[in-house]
């Protein structure tokens, strides 16, 4: 069942500028709950998921039903037909190319469509039986050929929801082959490749000091060099780098927090790095603070020139 605003709550999507913290509206509903943006490749557009269904919306400076400054939310929604593909959740990533989007669906399943519309294609093989097994999309490597997904799913044998694990993998599009780069009971979310393709960014648990204490930690595409990024005393997640290497957004919460609810005090952090690498004594500076959680930044909302990122808060009154 998708998610729905409560009584008095709009959902309003937000471009902001990182160097000033400066944001402004270009949709804003009190009916329709959006959530997770995505940027075109070409910069022409915004996709979000509302209702189970996928839409876009022309892009701040890409025509005038989104122009920036307009400050009431002027975009209007478009529908991306997804011809055979089952409900979808907040998990979507915009091919590099930009003729196709990639989708979670609530199946479980990993799922292409053309970014115009029309007939899906599933990506994912079929499930193990048995195991709860779902695939949750968070990012897409530079040249296309493989998806960064989160795999949850319970150990063979068990049928005990309460040993559901959550791992990080890699999907190949071509024939949805798996590779799992982490198998343990530590839980791992936000999975997502560096501009270059050569590291994936996480956030995990398996860093914390309490659990649902998620930390942001990255690790290379075939597994190595696991380790923690970012340390703090909030509850830190879906890691996002800037399409020039010189910033990771990510999403803070209070501390104590278990998972990534919705309706939250959050913060919108940055770190700044030096050509995709984290600095050394280098702290994130906090951006933004808004009312959201789930879905205002689960998967990459970064324009493509690195200027302007994409997220979605949901205000009460």
């Amino acid at each position: 069942m998708p998610r729905s605003l409560l009584p008095g709550q709009t959902s309003r999507l937000l471009v902001v500028d990182p160097r000033t913290a400066r944001s402004e509206i270009v949709f804003e509903s009190d009916h329709s709950l959006v959530e997770a943006p995505n940027w075109s490749p070409d910069g022409a557009w915004l996709v979000v998921n509302a209702d189970g269904l996928l839409w876009r919306l022309e892009a701040p400076g890409a025509g005038s039903s989104a122009s920036i400054g307009a400050g009431t939310g002027a975009g209007i929604l478009h529908p991306i037909a997804m011809v055979g593909v089952p409900e979808i959740n907040n998990d979507h990533v915009v091919s590099p190319d930009g003729g196709s989007i990639f989708v979670s669906a609530q199946d479980g399943h990993l799922y292409e469509v053309p970014f115009e519309g029309g007939a899906g294609r599933r990506v994912t093989r079929e499930h193990p039986v048995g195991r709860g097994y779902k695939n949750y999309l968070h990012g897409v490597s530079p040249d296309g050929a493989t998806l960064s997904v989160i795999v949850g799913a319970r150990p063979d044998g068990s049928d005990d929801p309460a040993t559901w694990r959550t791992n990080v993998a890699l999907v190949s599009v071509a024939d949805g082959g798996t590779t799992f780069l982490t198998d343990d009971a530590h839980p791992d979310d936000g999975a997502e490749f560096s501009p270059d393709g050569a590291w994936l960014w996480f956030n995990s648990e398996r860093w914390g000091h309490a659990p649902g204490h998620a930390q942001i930690g990255r690790m290379r595409v075939d597994g190595s060099h696991l380790g923690q990024v970012v340390e703090s005393g909030t509850v830190d997640w879906f890691p996002h780098v800037s399409p020039d290497g010189s910033q990771l957004l990510y999403l803070a919460f209070e501390a104590g927090t278990i998972g990534h609810p919705e309706n939250r005090d959050v913060l919108l952090r940055l770190l700044d790095l030096d050509a995709g690498e984290p600095g050394a004594g280098v702290a994130p500076r906090d951006l933004l603070r808004l009312e959201g959680g789930q879905g205002t930044i689960n998967v990459p909302g970064w324009a493509p020139d690195g200027g302007r990122f994409a997220c979605v808060d949901y205000p009460m009154g």
